[in-house]
């Protein structure tokens, strides 16, 4: 059940009045409470909980304002909702009629915040927080002229900025011995929930030799230097150990084909990324190579995927891979996966969204040296985009020539740096750095809500910095007067 606060009028929405607190209308929550535009997606949150009876949902104003606040601070939940219950701006922010020193709800509520917010109305909240028009319904006579003059309808204007970086999540590095001692200590917990339901042979506990497998790997992990003799020594113990244990679980399923119903959900998960890991690890030990396609390398996890990036400091990282587009110093996620793939395919569907949002195609497009493939020079130079980078073929003869094109590639790469500093900021500062959620959905969000936040505070600035330019204004007037 959900209660609509749309187009309702409410005195508490005034700082002045919030429970007999006089608030700073200048404080940095207050207009951040002004600036977000809550009632735009009251009808999307409402429509989450269909029923029409039962106990009234939070408001989609503390849902996402929480989690703004845990993000802005970088707290954990718990800190969330202490620093909420001892702070009356933060209760002001989220919406609460005035201030009290309860908890104004459990901290275990975050974590369902996060699965119930959809990733569509974070895209659309921060849409609003960059000033991004809405991508305008067109009729198929503008299809129809638009076909036909090039997909072009005016002049080319503005610049965008594309690049792609990765957001680490917060797992344990993943080694292959690390991985397979995991699954094996999960197989052996597995087979000893089969046997406490009485699904063994004659009620006889089936050998596992686990004390021997615990012993080998902990030898093996102590070791200071791991030649690639121990490692592949190492690997092929535990492979021998799980094949053990997937044998024993298959027997068991030979002689009680229901056998999964006397194991939980979590079992059941994780018994299939376990039969996945091991072929996998089967596979690579057998040619003996460190690729395979899908590769496993959390099983709490099975999503993540190894990136690489080929930086100094990380050369892989393991997370989603994020391709992000900035316009006007602006950061806004264009394509998001947790698969690899070249971010040189999302060019044109950037350009192209930003067609539909703002009824034009971009003057420049700045992107790293991956972007320019033929496809998308071709693609840019029919829709008349200038995009960054070196001419292709020989270079001119003329110096003066010559020297103005690198002048201006020069020039073209300090302000694709933008969105660089922008990446730093939000893995600094925000959970772009280390997301710490456990699922996909709320990974998603959490990646979603460090861009969010970003804005805000840069949207934040620049109002700032209009009100003290004005003030300043004003101050030179009276003293010249």
């Amino acid at each position: 059940m959900y209660k609509r606060h749309l187009n309702q009028i409410n005195l508490i929405d005034d700082p002045e009045y919030f429970g007999g607190i006089a608030l700073d209308k200048d404080n940095e929550w207050v207009k951040l409470a002004k600036m977000i535009p809550w009632h735009e997606f009251e009808d999307e949150y409402a429509d989450l909980f269909p029923s029409s009876t039962g106990q009234p949902a939070c408001s989609v104003r503390l849902a996402l304002g929480s989690l703004l606040i845990k993000e802005r601070y970088q707290f954990s939940d718990e800190e969330t909702v202490a620093h909420i219950t001892m702070n009356p701006y933060l209760q002001y922010f989220i919406g609460l009629e005035a201030y009290t020193t309860k908890s104004p709800f459990d901290a275990s509520m975050l974590t369902r915040f996060r699965k119930r917010i959809p990733l569509k109305m974070l895209e659309e909240a921060n849409d609003i927080i960059i000033d991004r028009p809405k991508p305008k319904k067109k009729s198929s006579d503008d299809d129809t002229d638009d076909k036909g003059s090039g997909g072009s309808s005016g002049e080319n204007k503005g610049t965008l900025i594309l690049d792609a970086t990765c957001a680490p999540q917060n797992i344990r590095f993943p080694t292959d011995a690390s991985l397979l001692n995991e699954a094996r200590l999960n197989a052996e917990r597995i087979i000893d929930t089969l046997h406490g339901k009485g699904l063994t042979d004659e009620g006889v506990k089936p050998r596992t030799y686990r004390e021997e497998a615990k012993k080998r790997y902990n030898s093996f992990s102590k070791s200071r230097k791991k030649s690639k003799k121990s490692i592949r020594k190492a690997i092929r113990q535990q492979l021998g150990y799980l094949k053990r244990d997937l044998k024993i679980i298959d027997q068991i399923a030979a002689v009680h084909p229901d056998y999964l119903q006397y194991i939980s959900p979590w079992e059941q998960d994780r018994l299939t990324v376990i039969r996945i890991l091991y072929a996998q690890q089967q596979e690579m030990f057998n040619t003996n190579t460190r690729r395979v396609d899908d590769r496993i390398v959390s099983l709490s996890q099975p999503w993540i995927r190894p990136i690489k990036r080929g930086k100094q400091n990380a050369e892989t990282e393991y997370g989603a891979k994020v391709e992000m587009s900035d316009v006007n110093g602006f950061l806004r996620i264009e394509h998001l996966s947790w698969d690899a793939f070249n971010e040189s395919t999302t060019l044109q569907a950037s350009v192209e969204n930003y067609h539909r949002a703002y009824g034009h195609y971009p003057e420049r497009v700045l992107a790293d040296t991956i972007f320019r493939t033929s496809g998308n020079l071709k693609y840019c130079k029919e829709h008349g985009i200038h995009l960054n980078g070196p001419k292709l073929g020989r270079p001119t003869h003329d110096l003066e020539r010559r020297k103005h094109e690198l002048r201006q590639e020069w020039l073209e790469s300090g302000e694709r740096g933008d969105i660089e500093r922008r990446f730093g900021i939000d893995k600094r500062c925000y959970s772009l750095g280390c997301i710490t959620a456990k699922l996909q959905h709320t990974s998603e969000v959490m990646i979603y809500l460090s861009v969010l936040t970003l804005n805000l505070q840069k949207r934040l600035r620049l109002l700032l910095r209009t009100f003290f330019s004005i003030y300043w204004q004003q101050q030179n007037l009276l003293l010249v007067q």
